[in-house]
């Protein structure tokens, strides 16, 4: 009986051996692959050609860009983006607020404010439909009829209506600096994010607009975890003083007065990881696969 009990012993044990060891050679064999810092990807828009949604789907799949964003609201049905999407492998990782700059959430008439409400609340839903994980929103233009003051208190009491589905949806609103006069400096851009004390809610940095007033890298070194995302474009100071403000948008991502090495060890240094959206002139396949290399070269100065 001993014996028998014994035997029983070793037969389970050297089964379970032979397991762990199969299961250890295949851990060997086939090595998990980490998920990679950072990914590619474009604004929809910029792939041109007479191409249907699906085709520049297939076509940014093929030159191995890893995502797209696209406007909210668009010229594709819901079941049109689903099916793209579900073709290819490349994932909608942002939904852009595209009535922003015309229904603003600083605008005086409050009707106007209303819409653009609106849109922003479209643009969540879209967000949330299409599996995206982000909305940018413009949140307000400064002019000579619209005070700082004012925008800065109009566009907080509009987004904090829209905070709850935002939590509702699991979407953030990433909050862009562009040149609307407004949140001029990361300490600012900052306070402002911090003051709905939302975790669904932060920064989406635009490098190439900070160029012409400021550095990159300091901006990143004090939004730090609040930063969602990036979009990348070029700036040249030198085309700017020469031809005009926007004419320093018209060099190549690398080129111009961006220090992206330091921008990439900024980053680094916040633990930034995530998404590098192309923000520029697009183009046919050769012109987007010249963009994913521009993309991989700013990786490799991290």
């Amino acid at each position: 009986m001993t014996g028998r009990i014994d035997r029983r012993k070793f037969l389970l044990a050297s089964g379970a051996g032979l397991a762990s060891a199969r299961l250890l050679a295949a851990s060997v064999a086939m090595p998990r692959v980490p998920p990679r810092k950072y990914l590619r990807a474009v604004k929809l828009n910029m792939v041109q050609g007479e191409l249907s949604l699906l085709e520049k789907f297939q076509l940014l799949e093929r030159l191995r860009y890893d995502g797209v964003e696209l406007d909210s609201p668009n010229a594709f049905s819901d079941e049109e983006v689903l099916a793209a999407r579900r073709a290819t492998k490349l994932r909608i990782h942002g939904v852009i607020d595209s009535v922003h700059w015309r229904k603003t959430l600083s605008d005086p008439d409050a009707k106007v404010r209303a819409e653009g409400i609106a849109g922003l609340t479209r643009a969540l839903h879209d967000a949330k439909t299409y599996g995206a994980s982000t909305v940018l929103l413009v949140p307000a233009v400064v002019s000579k009829r619209v005070s700082y003051k004012s925008a800065y208190e109009r566009s907080q009491a509009a987004i904090r209506e829209v905070l709850p589905l935002a939590a509702e949806l699991e979407i953030k609103i990433a909050i862009e600096n562009v040149w609307n006069k407004f949140l001029l400096s990361p300490l600012e851009m900052a306070r402002y994010i911090d003051e709905f004390d939302s975790p669904w809610i932060g920064s989406y940095l635009d490098v190439g607009n900070l160029v012409t007033y400021g550095w990159p890298e300091h901006w990143i070194e004090v939004l730090g975890e609040r930063i969602l995302k990036v979009d990348v474009k070029g700036f040249s100071r030198k085309k700017q003083n020469e031809t005009g403000p926007y004419s320093g948008f018209k060099v190549e991502i690398l080129a111009g007065d961006c220090d992206w090495k330091a921008v990439m060890k900024a980053l680094q240094a916040v633990g930034y990881e995530g998404w590098f959206t192309a923000e520029v002139p697009g183009g046919d396949e050769k012109r987007l696969r010249d963009i994913g290399k521009r993309l991989q070269g700013i990786f490799r100065l991290g």
